[in-house]
């Protein structure tokens, strides 16, 4: 068979009924498109006066107005932009998926440097139309001296007529008459709900009426802000702007903590402002709103593919002229500027939190509660994001102040650089439980950080595993050694010690529980409780986990430290092997090992039962004496 080349064959009235049906996700997006369809038409009117290809329309108030009319079910999309010629019709309109705007870029390019403020690309919005109508009408009337109004009507999509217009000014106006199934576009409240939603910053004042009740022009508002605070240079905007802008824009009368205003020219174009909002408590974490927009037309909320699911929290607008969209304006497709506008953001994300820690530290640490939870997540799912702000993450510490690790690490004499060593960071996740625990170090001069959000277990496994010589200590871990008193006192006698430490374990008759006799700085402290660090994380991560017991993997348990500088376990001393007084020792022991459990996690309900019961026979011996 001999070789064959030609062009595919494409039958408007086979495509036409897919661009109708499937060619947008929802129904409403028609609006947009006529609206924007309208907004260009009047920014290459302005583009050609510009540049001396067409008159000024002297006192000429350049707006698309949308007008419905229930009795008539008709909507209408009016504009006085750059109209068109018989000729132009039959091109732009009859041959689907040319694209008007394209074809105005490419032929004035040269004259108009900078094309972004034109919307379209596709050719396919004004279809859209036949979504939701019956019947389509077009009259419109070129800006070119001599030209002559045309009408174009179309009841399926595929045929049409075309005639004389009575138009009488430059411009178009598409007259949608609505099927059965779209009425309800006829309600005003429902047509204005859709237009902010999807027009509320295109450059061109949008307007609608109720044709049966239109206002006089003066009564008239515009519904949209065509001058967005975004496009603004960040020099020339005030801090009640920024505030302003996210009151209207997200319905939140909570300030906002601080923002970052997006301004990139190169190498692709990127405006937009960020705000940190101020979070009521840390599960608010993914209810953040970012709104993206091509060309000031929104696209839609939170496309992971441009920002990255850890920012999800925070609220703003971001316009970028080269998102690589689909036909249908409402989706990205798979491009290499995707993945450069997502990094980039995030840079610029760390950027304004490093300059605020370097030059604004106080206002930093004030909002470090708000923005804590963002920082750790970002940290946790992006490693270039942590790299960035690493050196910038601080904890508040027991004192009330705040430190960075590596200020940490000063203080505690230790130094974060040298990788031969092991630096402890030591720190509290319940204030409260862990008072005592706290009171012990303070006594040190130790210092601990607060470490008590529910990210926080993560966090600080994610940084031992890329800050390879720092590791993290409960403040109740078994670091006996860290809360040691001076020593001063004659030591007591060794075999004295290791007798008291056998009958308190066979009191007890707890496996796996190691004792220990210390001097405590805190005299008033009958003992503390501590666990190794890595077999409290295992069973905290198997109570998450479906509550297997994983403990026996690692072998050791909680250790009982005893305070040998408390009346109360020098009383223990005495009672041990004294005749008749096993039983108030037994009791004794019980009750100091349960205060070392309140202490540091609080008791079960079997277990309070057991110290309220014997609470309750203590305080009778008390009273019989």
């Amino acid at each position: 068979m001999s070789k064959e080349s030609g062009s595919i064959s494409i039958h408007a009235e086979n495509i036409f009924p897919i661009i109708k049906k499937w060619l947008y996700s929802d129904k409403d997006i028609f609006i947009r498109e006529l609206i924007s369809n309208g907004t260009d038409a009047i920014s290459k009117f302005k583009r050609l006066v510009s540049i001396g290809e067409a008159e000024a329309p002297g006192e000429e108030k350049y707006e698309v107005k949308v007008s419905f009319n229930k009795d008539e079910k008709t909507i209408k999309f009016i504009d006085n932009g750059i109209g068109m010629t018989t000729e132009e019709v039959k091109k732009y309109i009859n041959q689907v998926a040319f694209s008007g705007a394209e074809e105005f870029i490419a032929k004035y390019k040269d004259k108009m440097g900078d094309e972004a403020d034109i919307i379209g690309h596709f050719g396919l919005g004004f279809y859209s139309a036949f979504m939701v109508s019956k019947k389509v009408e077009i009259d419109t009337l070129s800006y070119q001296s001599g030209a002559e109004a045309v009408k174009w009507i179309s009841e399926g999509g595929t045929e049409y007529e075309l005639a004389a217009s009575d138009r009488a000014f430059r411009g178009t106006t598409i007259t949608l008459y609505m099927d059965d199934e779209s009425q309800e576009f006829l309600d005003e409240y429902k047509l204005r709900g859709i237009i902010e939603k999807h027009c509320a910053f295109l450059p061109v004042e949008i307007y609608l009426e109720d044709e049966k009740y239109s206002k006089d022009d003066e009564e008239k508002k515009p519904l949209n802000d065509t001058n967005p605070l975004w496009l603004k240079n960040p020099k020339d905007c005030t801090d009640e702007e920024y505030k302003e802008f996210y009151r209207k824009v997200f319905n939140d009368f909570n300030e906002p903590l601080f923002w970052i205003h997006l301004s990139v020219d190169y190498p692709f174009n990127l405006k937009g402002i960020l705000y940190f909002p101020k979070l009521r408590h840390e599960y608010e974490m993914s209810e953040g709103q970012i709104k993206l927009y091509n060309n000031q037309v929104f696209v839609a909320d939170n496309i992971k593919e441009i920002i990255p699911e850890f920012l999800m929290l925070l609220k703003g607008t971001i316009d970028c002229a080269d998102l690589p969209l689909n036909v249908s304006r409402s989706f990205l497709q798979r491009d290499s500027n995707v993945i450069k506008l997502s990094k980039h953001i995030t840079k610029k994300v760390a950027d304004k939190l490093t300059e605020l820690f370097e030059k604004e530290r106080e206002k930093y640490e004030g909002f470090w509660k708000d923005i804590s939870p963002f920082i750790k997540y970002g940290s946790i799912k992006d490693k270039n994001f942590y790299d960035k702000i690493k050196d910038i993450l601080i904890y508040k510490s027991i004192n009330g102040n705040y430190l960075t690790l590596n200020e940490y690490f000063e203080k505690n004499g230790g130094k974060k650089e040298e990788d031969n060593a092991e630096n402890k960071v030591f720190y509290a996740n319940d204030e409260k439980q862990q008072h005592q625990y706290i009171k012990l170090f303070k006594d040190q001069g130790l210092e601990a950080v607060i470490l008590d959000m529910v990210i926080d277990n993560h966090f600080i496994s994610y940084i031992e595993m890329y800050e390879m010589n720092v590791k993290f200590f409960r403040i109740d871990s078994d670091l006996a050694e860290n809360l040691k008193g001076d020593n001063e006192e004659e030591k007591e006698d060794k075999v004295e010690d290791e007798k008291l430490i056998e009958a308190i374990k066979k009191a007890l008759n707890i496996e796996k529980l190691e004792v220990k006799l210390e001097r405590l700085k805190d005299a008033e402290a009958q003992a503390v409780l501590l666990m190794p660090e890595h077999e409290r994380r295992l069973q905290e991560m198997s109570s998450m986990f479906g509550g297997e017991d994983m403990s026996g993997m690692f072998k050791g348990g909680e250790t009982l430290v005893l305070n040998r500088s408390n009346n109360l376990v020098k009383a223990l001393v005495t009672l041990n092997g004294k005749e008749g007084k096993k039983e108030d020792f037994d009791l004794i022991c019980s009750h100091v090992y349960d205060l070392a459990m309140m202490g540091s996690r609080g008791l079960d309900a079997n277990k309070l039962e057991a110290f309220l019961k014997r609470s309750g026979m203590i305080l009778e011996r008390l009273a019989n004496i």
